[in-house]
């Protein structure tokens, strides 16, 4: 075992590793999700211009406070650790930036569909990590991935237009499968780029097949969430 991880019962009540706070990892780990909310952020208050209505905009604005809110928590958490969040980013910024470029939406509801299953998709991989976490890292982890009930409006808006054009239902059910196959990629790109990233994750899920499990129970995760669209 290392020296940054300690024993604690897993859910099947075998020995399991958690990361301890003080874990390398831990600094990745907050980068990369800040990094992501700021890029949030601004994808989201660019993308509220595609909104056909006022109700859209503001519901996208809400979203969007809400990822400079948790991109605020995370900066604190870095700075605590005397961490500058800008130079703890700078490794994750090509990998997210490509990911948002291969999957700029073009249309309104190509947006929320991002905003609801492409992000989710993400939030899966990290609140899972959160499971191998101590207590006081493992809560600002899943604060931050946290749903806000913004994305209520999502599921209104995409399953209404489904369900009215069958044309739309086929061409978003083809988007989703495209975010899905971009998230993995990116997920792996951004483990492989940091090697304290990659033994945090390790220590997550057990082994390169608990890796693999992982992104099993996103792809379900991300099929239960297109159901709710009306995609599945």
């Amino acid at each position: 075992m290392g020296a940054n991880t300690s024993t604690a019962l897993g859910v099947s009540g075998e020995a399991a590793e958690i990361v301890v706070a003080e874990d390398p990892g831990v600094v990745d780990l907050f980068a990369v999700l800040a990094y992501g909310e700021i890029s949030a952020f601004y994808r989201l208050a660019e993308e509220a211009k595609l909104s056909p209505t006022l109700r859209g905009k503001v519901a996208v604005a809400k979203m969007a406070a809400a990822e400079m809110g948790h991109f605020k928590t995370l900066e604190g958490a870095l700075a605590d650790r005397g961490v500058d969040v800008f130079d703890a980013m700078a490794p994750f910024v090509r990998a997210l930036d490509a990911y948002h470029a291969s999957t700029d939406p073009s249309t309104w509801l190509e947006s929320m569909v991002k905003f609801y299953v492409g992000d989710g998709i993400a939030a899966d991989f990290y609140t899972e990590i959160a499971g191998a976490l101590t207590p006081e890292i493992a809560e600002i982890v899943r604060d931050v991935l946290e749903e806000t009930s913004h994305s209520e409006f999502v599921v209104e808006e995409v399953r209404n237009a489904v369900a009215q054009n069958r044309a739309d239902r086929d061409r978003l059910t083809l988007w989703g499968r495209r975010l899905l196959g971009e998230a993995i990629t990116q997920a792996q790109y951004v483990m492989a780029q940091r090697d304290e990233l990659t033994d945090l994750v390790l220590t997550a899920t057990g082994d390169l097949n608990g890796i693999a499990m992982l992104f099993e129970r996103m792809q379900n995760s991300h099929a239960e969430r297109m159901a709710v669209l009306g995609l599945g």
